[in-house]
């Protein structure tokens, strides 16, 4: 569903999906189950359980009782229906949010209409024009079509120079899934009311509780004094680069649709930095030997192309395999990493294919899926990145490593399972902080035709860009966090306010500009609505919180310090990705780190700790 959509595939998947939920039910609800866990906890043996199987048997019983478990009769017949119900509204929600995305397409003709945009562009917009049979279109004359698939409108919104034009595509991107057939608001109201109605079931006052309830923030209280605290420290930060960017643009009036295109301007002016000059030394082969190396250097792994030993959907996908310091495989991945919007949903993201675990004839290797909606080659040329891209890559690369190289042989608390969702981005937040190692860049950032490293001048230029407009970039983060926690933990259905209105509401306190009455951005919010951030959207602050501390480790250690580097590596690989769900994560950071964590590395990563 997620790397092949289709009909045929929505049909079966739909067909099945009401069994695959009531078996879920069933299965989380069974009396003898939960039963047996709660005495497996009470009995004297339990003491001799190791950590791991002692937080599998605590998140069993939690889980069981979060799944309805303790409801009898017709408390128990309304929860099964509510969770059927809801599993068939997010998959409703997720395709609307794709077929939206799909439908527009963006057709451009003449010279005028397409200045300022990049060769990367036009050569994605020809390939597109093809696809949607117009054979002869071609980079330099086209027809080209522009898309709101991320790999096609971001490079638009920050380099055409026709204003309306931009216009019409933020516009169309802000109102995806909102009118008509694919309209996603009655979706999301009727989710948000299953939700309330199945925590007050469960004996919670909110949605935002029962989440919680499998989280490592204490409550929701705890979240929102985070929230705010990062919000007091960027919010004015995120006023000035306004008014900054004003003074640049000489306006007044920037609109909504101005913001990413004159921000990029200001970036090339301030730092002398184009995006688009950098992709030519940051082809994916090159980028992935950088990216393998970086493993090896710091978890000591090995990682080998084993492309042709396990099945792939896709003709682009690969398949790798790791290897410890004596060369044994420890673990397998998956890699799909271009952009095919026809059928695969936006966004990157790790899964797990299957979990290490002890089975009768041995330990059972893990295998990971990561998947990347980075440009694909065009024009026999590889697929060249966008920094951002390969920050992307890593992060998924960091979840992938919690899964692989974990040393837990019980699959429930294995990898990333049982891993409390608000620590679960702490390796990979980690992992793109190298994208800004020396070393790191300078190992795999080459040209990829001449082989030449990145010149000098944009490494520092790249350093000199990191915390460009971080105010900003933080505040969006926040607002999405806190419309989330406000709308699972607050919101009531049918009391006047919709959802949109809330929103509306919390963009007073957390945006610079505020959201157009025709923005819709909530039903295409999809990882809300249609995947596991629902009153967990804060998780990516939670996390990074942990992840800037953690990365802050090495930079005491000295990161020119190859010993110390990989000794902290060797710790790091011990705790956080080897322990896995086998401890609490605040335990599992205090392995590694010796304290519990700070904000000030966040902050002065961020370069908002001189506004502090």
């Amino acid at each position: 569903m997620g790397v092949k959509n289709s009909l045929q595939v929505r049909q079966a998947y739909e067909s099945v999906q009401p069994q695959v939920v009531q078996f879920s039910s069933q299965l989380s609800q069974s009396k003898p189950l939960y039963e047996a866990f709660k005495a497996l906890r009470e009995s004297q043996d339990y003491a001799n359980l190791e950590n791991a199987q002692q937080r599998i048997v605590e998140a069993a019983i939690r889980d069981a009782e979060l799944s309805g478990v303790g409801l009898e009769g017709e408390k128990r017949e309304r929860f099964n229906q509510i969770q059927l119900e809801l599993a068939e509204l997010s998959t409703k929600f997720s395709n609307n949010v794709l077929d939206a995305t799909k439908a527009f397409k963006l057709i451009l003709t003449t010279k005028q209409e397409i200045d300022g945009l990049p060769a990367s562009l036009l050569s994605l917009a020809a390939q597109t024009a093809r696809a949607e049979g117009e054979e002869n279109a071609t980079p330099e004359e086209g027809p080209w079509v522009i898309t709101l698939d991320y790999p096609s409108y971001l490079p638009f919104m920050k380099y055409s120079t026709n204003r309306e034009l931009r216009e019409k595509l933020y516009k169309a991107f802000i109102s995806r899934a909102s009118s008509g057939e694919l309209n996603n608001n009655p979706l999301m109201e009727r989710i948000l009311q299953l939700r309330q109605e199945k925590a007050n079931l469960l004996g919670y006052n909110s949605y935002a509780e029962v989440s919680l309830a499998r989280k490592m923030a204490p409550g929701v209280e705890a979240v929102e004094k985070l929230l705010q605290e990062l919000r007091d420290e960027s919010y004015d930060a995120a006023i000035r680069e306004l008014e900054e960017l004003k003074a640049f643009a000489k306006t007044d009036d920037l609109k909504h649709w101005d913001l990413t295109y004159w921000s990029e301007k200001q970036r090339e002016a301030k730092f002398d930095l184009n995006a688009e000059e950098l992709r030519p030394y940051f082809p994916l082969p090159r980028v992935l030997e950088g990216l393998f190396g970086l493993g090896k250097r710091i978890f000591g792994v090995t990682i080998v192309p084993a492309d042709g030993q396990a099945p792939v959907w896709q003709e682009d996908v690969r398949y790798f395999q790791v290897n410890n310091e004596a060369g044994d495989a420890i673990a397998y991945f998956y890699l799909d990493p271009y952009s095919r919007p026809a059928e695969k949903r936006g966004g990157a993201w790790m899964d797990d294919c299957i979990g290490r675990a002890k089975m009768v004839e041995g330990i059972r290797l893990p295998v990971a899926y990561l998947i990347c909606n980075q440009t694909p080659p065009v024009d026999g040329k590889p697929s060249l990145m966008t920094f951002d891209e390969v920050n992307t890559l890593f992060h998924e690369f960091g979840h992938g490593l919690q899964h692989m190289l974990t040393k837990v042989d019980y699959a429930g608390a294995a990898g990333i399972n049982n891993v409390e969702w608000d620590a679960v981005e702490l390796p990979s937040q980690f992992m793109e902080n190298w994208c800004y190692d020396r070393a790191t860049l300078f190992g795999m950032a080459k040209h990829y035709e001449t082989g030449e490293p990145l010149p000098e001048h944009y490494y520092q230029k790249l350093l000199a860009a990191k915390n460009y407009m971080s105010g900003s970039a933080m505040l969006r983060q926040l607002h999405f966090s806190l419309v989330d926690i406000e709308l699972h933990h607050r919101y009531q259905a049918g009391t006047g306010e919709t959802p949109n209105q809330v929103r509306d509401r919390i963009a007073k306190t957390t945006t610079v500009l505020a959201p157009l009455p025709e923005d819709s951005f909530l039903c295409s919010f999809g990882h809300i609505f249609a995947g596991g951030y629902a009153a967990g959207y804060y998780s990516y602050k939670w996390a990074e919180v942990l992840s800037a501390d953690a990365f802050a480790a090495f930079e005491e250690a000295g990161l020119d310090n190859e010993d110390a580097v990989a000794s902290t590596g060797q710790r790091f690989r011990d705790t956080v990705l080897g322990l896995g769900g086998s401890l609490h994560p605040m335990e599992v950071f205090k392995a590694f780190r010796g304290r519990e964590p700070k904000t000030e590395p966040l902050l002065r990563h961020s370069g908002l700790l001189a506004a502090v």
